[in-house]
């Protein structure tokens, strides 16, 4: 693992002797048009510039919001507890809610 100096050098050192830097900018639309005669009407190829569909719709994007709608219409309504959530359930043994002796307080076995 490198430390912020050590990658900081390493940059510098590649961005001075990279034989073939890539700008930020790069696209390459190649791909596109050497498809496949095989392929052709199996695997659709889109290039790097070509306008997509977005799928984001506001407002009806707000992943928050639309999780929320999902979970209240997912939740089975007649299959909830009335009243409180809690059963008030009072503990049956003498020991209370104690869950019993630990390894030490058990009699040695003979």
């Amino acid at each position: 693992m490198s430390n912020p100096a050590e990658r900081t050098a390493e940059d510098q050192y590649e961005e001075n002797n990279d034989s073939s830097p890539v700008t930020g900018d790069f696209t390459d639309n190649s791909y596109a048009n050497e498809t496949n005669p095989n392929l052709r009407d199996q695997v659709p190829v889109q290039g790097d510039n070509a306008q997509i569909e977005d799928p984001m719709q506001p407002p009806y994007s707000n992943s928050d919001q639309q999780l929320e709608e999902d979970e209240n219409e997912a939740i089975d309504k007649s299959n909830i507890m009335r009243g409180s959530r809690l059963r008030h359930a009072k503990p049956q043994t003498s020991n209370k809610y104690n869950e019993g002796p630990d390894e030490d307080d058990l009699p040695a076995a003979d």
